[in-house]
């Protein structure tokens, strides 16, 4: 096996086991309160997903670019940061480690709590549930597609503005629709046998919102740069691009970085 593809098979771990993490907190956070009678609470399974993506991002960044959720890796595409040739296996990659998540927690706990599937809240029409869903989705892929366009924003400070991002969502429109803003988080849950709300509105939203966010990131940022590449790719081994790695001109005097998004 060759570098390059040991290289991908690392992206593709990476974001599989990355997405796994994230779909076991922010579903089971549901359904270890159904379980528990409620000891999680609202504001905890709220902020409780925010904080695990923070995590993720400083652990995974550097190798896959943390993407995560497969809204995340289309906006990078169509933003010109990622190459469209690896879309289709980051999105696999993204959907077998959700699927494991909620596998793992239908076998755990059978489908209490409905395996954490997302849906409104009742009396939310399904209009203004995908309304609010795509509108939570801009929002998001707006920090992201930000938090990667310049040298000074990878790695702390953009997963401290994701995470945040991500837990504000979730507090405060988490009631009314669930704030998932992640096809692969709500899919998941369904297809391990829970029943969540019309999956249209969170396939759709999340990817709508993506793409409402690609040409506001122009707006404000111009053209992709070096650094959201590197943000959006994961920072190249050594010997992936045929000798040595040239130095990060965001790294300083010592020639290594902060962790890239």
């Amino acid at each position: 096996m060759t570098t390059v593809q040991r290289s991908g098979w690392r992206r593709l771990a990476a974001e599989g086991v990355g997405t796994f993490f994230l779909v076991l907190v922010a579903a089971g956070a549901g359904v270890i309160d159904v379980v528990t009678d409620g000891q999680v609470g609202r504001p905890a399974a709220a902020i409780a997903p925010g904080l695990m993506v923070l995590a993720l991002i400083y652990t995974l960044g550097e190798t896959s670019g943390a993407h995560l959720n497969p809204a995340v890796t289309l906006a990078f595409a169509a933003r010109g940061h990622f190459p469209w040739r690896r879309v289709p296996a980051y999105v696999a990659a993204q959907l077998v480690g959700a699927l494991a998540a909620a596998g793992l927690l239908r076998g755990l706990f059978g489908t209490a709590g409905q395996v954490g599937a997302s849906r409104p809240w009742p009396g939310i029409g399904s209009g203004t549930a995908f309304a609010l869903e795509t509108v939570l989705s801009f929002g998001l892929m707006t920090v992201i597609l930000g938090t990667s366009s310049g040298a000074r924003n990878i790695g702390h400070n953009a997963a401290i503005a994701i995470g945040g991002y991500i837990a504000l969502a979730a507090l405060w429109a988490g009631p009314a629709t669930g704030a998932s803003m992640n096809p692969a988080r709500s899919l998941a849950p369904v297809l391990a046998g829970g029943h969540g709300g019309p999956l249209w509105i969170y396939l759709l939203g999340p990817l709508l919102g993506a793409a409402l966010a690609v040409p506001f990131a122009r707006v404000l940022r111009g053209p992709p740069s070096t650094e959201a590449t590197h943000a959006a790719q994961g920072r190249p081994d050594m010997t992936e691009q045929g000798g040595e790695r040239p130095p990060d001109p965001a790294a300083g005097p010592g020639g290594s970085g902060p962790p890239a998004r």
